[in-house]
């Protein structure tokens, strides 16, 4: 059986939140950089050259949110780890491409993987229970498993949040308990990296802080980016769900057809593809039947899903290696790639389940997260698919 991501618990201002985040998760934390700095160290940066991009990067962190650079620093101080290494850990394809040195830039624009994901939601129309249902597959490199934590985060001034991230990142997928949920999808064009945008970790712990769906849609639509992305934004209360397809200056609409949205790796708004040239298909062929396949996995039970309807559809093998769930193999930049978790949400539940490796142990884990009026149930507990 796969280990089950840690749970840790924060509240406290931003320096103190870090501060606790960074004792609980010193472990994790740890490997996750020294998994970063070996790549960092074979592309040719120094550690005193990686500071100096963090450091030319991090005023555009602070004029989006000071309290994320807060919150770095105590993660930082508690982990025992340099500050600029926390930033990466946020920050990781952008600080890598958007180098200061143009030389540099231009030896790492095809150096940094995708992270190839298939995402899914349910409406509550298309449900038998009829609760919306929002779900994803993280296809990254293995090693992230054991680098890896879900946050529960008390907030004085903003609604709670439980969100599975790689450990010393603020934020990755999860949901608040206004019932707003995010996950994200690697996208890319011919505009990626041509400008400096904000870190889409923070975009996404971001739109997690709002207590209004609205404000919400606007921190994944309009934040300028420096990479393309994928973001789905639901609203599980008022059973909604938005799929933006982000370039770094402009985004795009796509809506969920009879109550079912899947999305993949590629571009599949007939605007988007319009005005863009996608260039993500060689690392990621696989995307253009991933999201076809789960689409008809489930669409015939539309109107009567259910949540093991849709882990079944996560840990589909078709085509494996090159499957919806990603067992181990080698990635065509020859890291060793997998689906690093299934994650199912029912934020009206108050429930996240977790599988790890799930190619390996499709087990998923019990996470919860009190929602407005109701008690959580105990966390931890073990589903097997």
């Amino acid at each position: 059986m796969s280990r089950p991501v840690r749970l840790i618990e924060l509240a406290g201002a931003p320096y103190e939140r870090g501060l606790q985040y960074g004792r609980m998760a010193e472990p994790e934390i740890k490997i996750g950089i020294g998994h970063y700095a070996a790549q960092v160290k074979g592309l040719g940066l120094t550690e005193a050259e990686l500071a100096q991009v963090v450091a030319g990067y991090l005023p555009k962190i602070e004029g989006f949110d000071p309290r994320y650079v807060e919150e770095m620093r105590g993660i930082a101080e508690g982990a025992g780890v340099a500050f600029h290494h926390v930033v990466m850990l946020n920050a990781r394809t952008e600080v890598l491409k958007l180098a200061a040195n143009p030389k540099l830039r231009e030896g790492l624009m095809g150096e940094v993987e995708p992270d190839g994901c298939t995402a899914v939601v349910a409406l509550p129309k298309a449900t038998a229970e009829g609760r919306l249902i929002h779900a994803h597959n993280w296809d990254w490199k293995m090693e992230a498993a054991e680098a890896s934590v879900v946050l529960r985060i008390r907030n004085d001034d903003g609604p709670d949040i439980l969100t599975f991230t790689e450990a010393g990142a603020l934020g990755r997928f999860g949901f608040n308990t206004q019932g707003i949920g995010i996950t994200a999808n690697y996208l890319e064009c011919e505009r990626d990296y041509t400008q400096v945008g904000v870190p889409l970790a923070l975009i996404r712990r971001q739109v997690l802080e709002q207590t209004h769906f609205a404000l919400a849609l606007r921190s994944a639509y309009v934040t300028p980016k420096s990479g393309s992305n994928n973001i789905v934004v639901t609203q599980a209360v008022g059973g909604m769900a938005f799929n933006f397809e982000c370039a770094p200056d402009e985004s795009f609409g796509v809506e969920a057809k009879d109550g079912l949205l899947v999305h993949a790796n590629h571009w599949q708004s007939p605007v988007a593809l319009a005005k863009l040239r996608e260039t993500g298909m060689s690392a990621m062929p696989d995307s253009l039947y991933r999201d076809r396949r789960v689409r008809e996995l489930l669409e015939d039970k539309i109107g009567r899903l259910t949540v093991a309807d849709i882990k079944a559809a996560l840990l589909d093998k078709w085509e494996a290696p090159w499957s919806v769930c990603r067992p181990p193999r080698p990635s065509t930049m020859n890291n060793l790639s997998a689906t690093v978790i299934s994650l199912v949400m029912q934020p009206t539940l108050g429930q996240m389940e977790i599988a790890v490796l799930p190619a390996l142990d499709p087990t998923f884990t019990t996470y919860t997260l009190e929602m407005e009026g109701q008690a959580a149930a105990a966390d931890g507990r073990p589903v097997h698919a």
